[in-house]
């Protein structure tokens, strides 16, 4: 079997595999049932762009988990100034481990970190202590909530249950094959195609819903609505961001497209109950999505309200897909970030006074890191890169 027929038959048996009709991939694919049928019967040579767009069709329609949701932000309010409390009896880290330094963030006076996970403290029992989760931090989290063998729910209710706060929580749903079309929904943005209930959308003619293209070569980025309510959207091209922080080729990509729900106080709390109450993410986040949100076609005959449902909006809300789950991406700390900073901060300079030691047969570098003084912070940072995880958690 040739080239030219190996992806021919690879489409014919993932089509079957997935239950999808010629006529129904033909037309996501934007051609007809019948010149479909002769390509795969080798009647038909397609071209380039044909040959991609029933590839990228074909996968939205994959049943093996399209989409997945991450917790991708997490930050709660612990009515207490026993901070050893909530880190060994909440979080189940050994706060000997953690950096404990003498500032804070949201004018708390101090905090403590493992990597990326923040905990601010204050004497002040109104202020309480604060958990900060960001990607990385909650990247960072999952790999001891394995090794403690607790999941997300199960540190969710223990929060809960010394009547912890929910100030923010981020739901990232990533879509690995492409089913949403960002360009796509910023026009229709554009094209008065997004039916929205926000309250700060009643101005949509005059850009409530923003398409922002922060730059040229970062993709595109849609925020839907106020970024200052409880609960807004936003949706990005994935790909093209790691593309430039990793320098990931677009095609290798693991994730395409992100649509992330952003959620603030009562809003984050009544999803996090809910996310208790039915361990079901699919339920939970695309309840939220379509309460608040939903792209259709324009029919000039017919008023907005009554516009049918957009093909391809169908296909992200459920229709033709494998059911959202939640997952997990545990990663252990590293000081990989350090590592950058070094990289295209520091190592240009070094290698300056590195070649000019050279030249002047000095030993200038080997002197400066010799007689360097660590401070407690940096010797608590190494012993933080060499401990393993068992070691921290509690």
């Amino acid at each position: 079997m040739n080239n030219k027929t190996s992806w021919i038959e690879e489409l014919k048996e993932k089509r079957m595999t997935y239950g999808l009709s010629q006529n129904k991939l033909a037309v996501a694919s934007g051609i007809t049932r019948q010149y479909l049928s002769d390509i795969e019967n080798e009647k038909a040579i397609p071209t380039e762009q044909v040959k991609t767009a029933l590839l990228d069709s074909l996968e939205r329609f994959n049943p093996d988990n399209p989409l997945e949701m991450l917790f991708d932000y997490v930050r709660i309010r612990f009515p207490t100034d026993n901070v050893e409390k909530i880190i060994e009896e909440i979080l189940h880290l050994n706060i000997d481990y953690m950096i404990h330094e003498d500032f804070g963030y949201y004018s708390y006076p101090e905090h403590y970190r493992f990597g990326d996970i923040m905990i601010m403290a204050s004497y002040d029992i109104t202020k309480g202590v604060l958990l900060e989760l960001k990607g990385k931090g909650c990247r960072q989290y999952e790999n001891f909530l394995l090794a403690q063998h607790r999941s997300w729910y199960d540190f969710f209710t223990d929060c809960l249950e010394v009547d912890g706060v929910f100030k923010r929580l981020d739901l990232a749903i990533n879509d690995k094959v492409g089913i949403l079309d960002i360009p796509e929904l910023a026009r229709k943005s554009e094209q008065e195609e997004c039916i929205s209930v926000f309250r700060t959308f009643k101005n949509y003619r005059s850009g409530e819903l923003v398409h922002r293209d922060e730059k040229s070569d970062m993709g595109n980025t849609l925020y839907i609505g106020s970024l200052k309510s409880e609960v807004y959207f936003c949706v990005y091209e994935k790909d093209y961001e790691q593309f430039i922080k990793n320098d990931i080729p677009l095609e290798d990509a693991e994730v395409k497209n992100r649509f992330e729900i952003r959620l603030k106080n009562d809003r984050a709390t009544h999803a996090i109950q809910d996310l208790l109450a039915h361990r079901n993410v699919e339920k939970t986040a695309f309840e939220i999505i379509n309460r608040y949100i939903r792209f259709a076609d324009k029919d000039i005959t017919k008023r907005r309200s009554q516009w049918q449902t957009s093909e391809r909006w169908e296909w992200f809300i459920g229709k033709n897909r494998g059911e959202l789950r939640l997952t997990t991406k545990p990663e252990p700390y590293s000081y990989e970030r350090t590592l950058n900073w070094l990289r295209h901060q520091v190592a240009p300079t070094l290698k300056v006074v590195s070649i000019l030691d050279v030249l002047n047969e000095t030993d200038i570098i080997p002197t400066m890191i010799r007689d360097a003084n660590l401070t407690e912070k940096h010797e608590k940072l190494i012993e933080q890169q060499n401990l393993a995880v068992e070691d921290v958690i509690v």
